[in-house]
């Protein structure tokens, strides 16, 4: 309990949006482990967080219960050294948790605790981009083995499935988890290169190029170091860059940056209250750029020139080897909360150098001035160019082929889903044959009538189209735009016109004939003749 007692002052309620019936409570039940598994992780998507198991009882090889919390539980120690250490942590000892337990005479599970509080903010937008909640379905996975069983590259095949959803933001996954399943599922690699002598080699060096390229020019660089010193570049399906420079790609990466800004933290190399600062406002990235100054202030020895009047002039020398020592003039002024230094480098990159932060620590400063914090690197910042649409938002394809994908796309889950049994495959081929059959009914009938109930449609509201109204020009009459419609509406009157007229003629042929018939009748009769 006293873990949460030292966090209540940092505890965000859990968000007000997430529907009731997602929200874990004390009492529910479940028949299986997995489903309460399920249940949770449904409900930390919805919220903005991700989950793991942190621990699991069991009496012989029966699980007794399960202690499952958010991931950002615990404050893990790394053996590393904080000045050595620049990977990210995520651990901010959260409280959320539940509880799980069995209940044996009833054969199911049931939620005995539940902490919904977390020690961080959840952000609901960024949760696709949580490890967890990436997915690869079946039908992803197929099309994945069989392109690269074709030697199509990881990036164009993550290309395709954008292109086929509508844009990066439409997939629950991203390019990494696709090189992922190649590396660790498909393992195509042996057999391209068991030609080669030192292909044990080379698949090291492979792996090392792909797991340590930190970004798109390391990659390009090391990738192309590494086919040139093996001789691999002409071989055609190692050659080539896997990356492309385009716009949709740099708005994914800067994507995936801001989700592992909000959830994970590179801890500081130092106890300065400073490069806490910078840690709680910058991204990562830039971050980074300041903690090596941070370090590089340990080369540096601070010595006070001249002071007067809140103003004062630093040496600062800094020792780049055993023998030589740069020395740097540096200017702080109390007042102004202002230090520049010699070296120009906040001008040049837009961080404090190690020589200004050596004086900032001399005169005991914990919090430097914001405009040494700038907007454009902050971790807050929100991006203009994430909203400009791209190619992917709005299809320029034909609507029959736009149906067609969309169709594609949404049967992919129920095949999955039907793959898992014979019988549910049963039911599904069913249904398929049922809705098959129904269509051809819908089709036929259609194909019978729509013809002439749309000529019907147009005759009768033909009479209600007007044309616009003539004006007289001078010289030779122009064509206007509205002259093809006005032939067709002629053209439909007139059809109309003789259509009545025929019938007109039918009417009076008809009374002729019967006249005809009745004065031969009663031809004796000169009054009626007369009349005839």
């Amino acid at each position: 309990m006293g873990v949460f007692t030292v966090l209540t002052r940092f505890i965000v309620q859990p968000l007000s949006v997430v529907d009731d019936e997602l929200v874990p409570k004390v009492g529910m039940t479940f028949r299986t482990l997995e489903d309460a598994g399920k249940f949770y992780r449904n409900y930390a998507k919805a919220s903005g967080f991700s989950t793991r198991v942190r621990c699991t009882n069991r009496k012989g090889n029966e699980i007794k219960n399960q202690l499952i919390t958010c991931s950002r539980e615990g404050k893990w120690k790394s053996k590393i050294s904080p000045t050595e250490k620049t990977n990210p942590t995520a651990g901010l000892n959260c409280p959320a948790r539940i509880y799980i337990h069995t209940l044996k005479d009833v054969g199911a599970w049931i939620i005995s605790k539940v902490v919904l509080d977390h020690s961080h903010p959840c952000c609901p937008s960024k949760a696709e981009m949580l490890k967890q909640h990436r997915e690869l379905s079946m039908s992803i996975r197929r099309t994945i083995e069989n392109n690269d069983e074709a030697g199509i590259r990881p990036s164009k095949t993550y290309q395709s499935f954008v292109a086929a959803a509508g844009g990066h933001r439409e997939l629950n996954f991203i390019e990494k988890d696709v090189r992922n399943y190649i590396t660790r599922e498909v393992r195509n690699i042996p057999s391209k290169l068991n030609g080669y002598k030192a292909h044990a080699d080379i698949e090291q060096q492979m792996s090392h190029v792909v797991w340590n390229s930190h970004s798109k020019d390391s990659f390009d660089r090391n990738w192309n170091d590494f086919l040139v010193n093996f001789g691999l570049a002409d071989n055609k399906w190692l050659s080539g860059n896997v990356f492309l420079n385009s716009a949709a790609e740099v708005e994914q990466a800067e994507r995936e940056s801001d989700a592992a800004d909000f959830h994970t933290v590179i801890p500081c190399a130092t106890k300065s209250p400073i490069e806490t600062q910078f840690q709680d406002a910058y991204t990562q990235a830039k971050f980074r750029e300041v903690q090596a100054q941070f370090r590089g202030k340990a080369n540096c020895i601070t010595r006070l020139k001249n002071s007067a009047l809140g103003y004062s002039v630093y040496e600062v020398g800094e020792q780049v080897s055993s023998s030589i020592l740069d020395k740097f003039a540096v200017t702080y002024d109390s007042v102004a909360a202002e230090v520049k230094c010699q070296c120009l480098l906040f001008e040049s990159r837009e961080i404090l150098c190690r020589h200004a932060l050596s004086v900032l620590s001399f005169e005991q400063v914990s919090q430097v001035s914001p405009r040494y914090i700038l907007e454009r690197w902050s971790k807050k910042v929100k991006r203009r160019h994430t909203h400009i649409k791209s190619s992917h938002d709005e299809p320029l394809i034909e609507p029959r082929s736009k149906r067609f994908d969309q169709l594609v796309f949404r049967s992919q889950n129920i095949c999955e889903f039907a793959s898992e049994s014979e019988e549910l495959t049963a039911i599904l081929h069913r249904a398929y044959d049922n809705i098959m059959a129904e269509m051809e009914a819908v089709k036929a009938k259609r194909k019978g009538t729509s013809s002439l109930s749309h000529e019907e449609a147009n005759l009768e509201s033909v009479n209600e189209l007007q044309s616009p109204p003539r004006i007289r020009t001078r010289g030779r009459p122009k064509n206007r735009l509205g002259s093809k419609l006005e032939k067709q509406i002629a053209n439909a009157t007139k059809k109309k016109k003789t259509k009545v007229l025929s019938e007109l003629m039918r009417e009076c042929y008809i009374q002729i004939n019967l006249f005809d018939a009745a004065s031969a009748a009663h031809s004796s009769s000169s009054q009626y003749q007369g009349q005839i």
